[in-house]
């Protein structure tokens, strides 16, 4: 099993990849995320950032604006994260959650794991990059599809299944059990 700051780091390495890979006239594409642009959901996902943190009583390192610098927003609350998710304190520091008690690594790994891929597609679809998802990443999100979906749909996480067209890939029959169409 790959280690929760591993698996940060690689995801995390897309997305950056992703976001400094958005043209400049291509900010205000809309996402599959249909309430948000391309600056938006990179706004999402440092806001997401952020709300990990204060799971544990920390607050986001100081960072540019998503409106004026997304890259620059996102490699500083990104690399904040890998600091904590490599620091052993503070990776298996525990908090009370919705879902009862958890510990700020395996919250991270779940969700924020979860965002990184499904986000980092959106993205890739929103600005005309490269959409493919690591087929590992593929089969994790789907494994937690399939044990949370429900719970995921009513909570707003994520959209109503679609039909994927016959005989679609791992990864089409991921993005339409999220909703998407790819």
């Amino acid at each position: 099993m790959e280690p929760v700051a591993d698996r940060y780091r690689r995801l995390a390495a897309t997305m950056t990849d992703r976001v400094g890979g958005v043209p400049d006239d291509a900010w205000t594409n809309a996402t599959p995320c249909e309430e948000w642009t391309a600056r938006e959901l990179v706004a999402h996902l440092v806001d997401v950032h952020g709300r990990f943190q204060a799971l544990v009583g920390r607050e986001l390192v100081a960072h540019p604006s998503v409106d004026e610098d997304p890259l620059g927003a996102w490699v500083a609350v990104r690399d904040q994260m890998q600091a904590d998710l490599e620091d052993p304190a503070r990776v298996d520091e525990e908090y009370e959650g919705r879902l009862g008690r958890s510990t700020f690594g395996r919250s991270v790994d779940g969700f924020i794991g979860f965002d990184l891929v499904v986000h980092g597609w959106d993205l890739a679809r929103a600005t005309g990059q490269d959409e493919t998802i690591d087929p590992r990443d593929v089969e994790a999100v789907q494994a937690s599809v399939d044990a949370m979906g429900d719970v995921m749909r009513s909570s707003g996480v994520i959209a109503d299944p679609v039909e994927p067209p016959p005989a679609a890939s791992a990864q089409v029959r991921l993005l339409a059990s999220l909703g998407r169409r790819a």
